[in-house]
């Protein structure tokens, strides 16, 4: 499996972690949505981070949604994933161009400015969790640690990035996310923060050829780790024409009776994988017939 999300424990179960390597995931978004490079990172960030997060829930249709809404040139993000490693996003405005960083970095804060991160959970209960914070910094990892902290108090450690190639596609994406239970021993956040002090970048030590396993064993390693599985992880968007028909039928007869007047095909686009749907005008007739139903 070459993108992939391993999930472990160390520490006798004081400590969960979660690392992916998701190149191929990332790559397959820039794509569909032809994002700039600083594009391409944000919502190349979020689609890992989404994708380690979905793994943490545990029904078969349990779904998260994290949203990012900024006043940053991007305007926002928006990220879906499931409990089986199937992510997909997109970002609002996916073409932004910004000069590099003070570091020499995308510069991915300035293009998501300030805003709100918003954590939806819907695992089947009547109403959705929802989580959200102000965005610390809108380099994404720092935003997400931060909502740990103060949605979920559980304090964590989160890291993210995506290394460009100078074609712009993307060379190296991954991440991974630390988690301390209630209880956990001072002598072991002691350990965990003097091993993450020194780290590299998480592409760094992926382009040095370092598997999600052995950044974990680099972290955890005297920690006794032990890793629980490893998930596949995929950009994967379940539309079809079906579910646009269903979309369609519920904006209503007044809307379909316009698109029928007009007289011409219409074109819908999904948001999230820019994939479209043609809909002729016996179409449209036949969903407004269904509507009389």
């Amino acid at each position: 499996m070459t993108d992939y999300i391993v999930r472990a424990t160390a520490a006798e179960g004081q400590i969960r972690a979660f690392a992916s390597t998701t190149r191929e995931l990332v790559e397959t978004a820039r794509k569909c949505h032809n994002t700039s490079p600083v594009a391409t990172a944000a919502l190349g960030r979020l689609l890992t981070a989404g994708g380690m997060m979905g793994s943490m829930m545990k029904g078969e249709d349990d779904l998260l949604t994290i949203k990012i809404q900024g006043d940053g040139p991007i305007e926002g993000l928006t990220v879906t994933a499931d409990s089986k490693g199937n992510v997909k996003g997109y970002a609002y405005n996916p073409m932004v161009i910004l000069p590099a960083n003070a570091k020499g970095k995308l510069d991915v804060g300035g293009a998501l400015g300030i805003g709100v991160l918003s954590v939806i959970q819907d695992i089947g209960l009547k109403e959705p969790y929802v989580g959200q914070t102000i965005l610390v910094t809108g380099e994404i990892a720092e935003d997400l640690t931060y909502y740990y902290a103060t949605s979920e108090q559980t304090p964590s450690t989160v890291a993210l990035g995506v290394l460009m190639n100078k074609d712009n596609t993307v060379k190296q994406a991954g991440g991974f996310i630390i988690q301390l239970m209630p209880g956990a021993a001072e002598d072991i956040i002691e350990n965990l923060e003097a091993k993450l002090k020194g780290l590299p970048s998480v592409t760094s030590l992926l382009d040095e050829g370092l598997t999600p396993e052995m950044i974990l064993e680099r972290l955890l390693g005297d920690l006794n780790l032990e890793i629980m599985d490893r998930l596949v992880t995929r950009f994967f968007c379940n539309c079809d024409k079906a579910r646009v028909e269903k979309a369609l039928i519920s904006i209503g007869r007044k809307e379909l009776q316009s698109m029928i007047d007009d007289g011409k095909p219409v074109e819908i686009s999904c948001h999230f994988c820019n994939r479209n749907y043609s809909f002729s005008v016996p179409e449209l007739e036949e969903l407004m017939a269904k509507t009389a139903r």
